[in-house]
């Protein structure tokens, strides 16, 4: 079984063809890396190979993307289903965190914001279809940058990104880079 690079020993599964021993995968530890990916001519982005390794590490793992809008940025977060199982404490940290700096919290929309993604199936090269209220959201019509952000990646459109401030001048300039790399790549 291939496995992630990087990441946390999970039990998936028995193996019933060895007397039933556990099948023991990577999940992974954190997305890194980056890429980008021109819309095809069938209106399909293609997940970069770190990327769509780190959410079906093997054939038998489904090839399922989890993607949602960011709660700050104006962009997409992508995942694999392996992430839902930390949403809870998640919101406990928040939550932890709202009240030892005073502010408020509301749980519930918390939880359904992390909640309500959409599951996006993609094939063995990384190709899916974006749907169209994500590409709305996201301002997603000719391209999509990939950065890896640790638990998730994002997902950008050129323009939003370069709309960000200094802060982001590092990304913006490996956006930039990517962005004509595959336009060259095209011609």
């Amino acid at each position: 079984m291939r496995a992630a690079a990087r990441g946390r020993l999970v039990r998936t599964g028995l193996d019933l063809a060895s007397g039933g021993k556990a099948i023991v995968a990577k999940a992974p530890a954190g997305y890194s890396g980056q890429g980008f990916s021109p819309r095809g001519d069938k209106g399909r982005y293609v997940l970069p190979p770190a990327f769509r390794n780190a959410i079906a590490p093997s054939d038998k793992d489904p090839r399922t993307l989890c993607l949602a809008k960011h709660d700050r940025w104006n962009c997409l977060t992508g995942f694999g289903l392996a992430r839902t199982e930390s949403f809870e404490a998640q919101l406990d940290r928040e939550e932890d965190n709202a009240i030892r700096l005073g502010n408020g919290f509301d749980r519930e929309l918390r939880s359904t914001q992390l909640w309500s993604f959409s599951e996006v199936p993609f094939d063995a090269s990384g190709r899916f279809i974006l749907p169209d209220h994500l590409a709305e959201l996201g301002a997603i019509d000719q391209g999509i940058c990939f950065l890896g952000g640790g638990q998730f990646f994002t997902l950008w459109a050129p323009k939003q990104l370069y709309a960000m401030d200094q802060a982001w001048a590092g990304q913006q300039a490996l956006c930039r880079k990517l962005e004509a790399d595959a336009k060259a790549k095209r011609k």
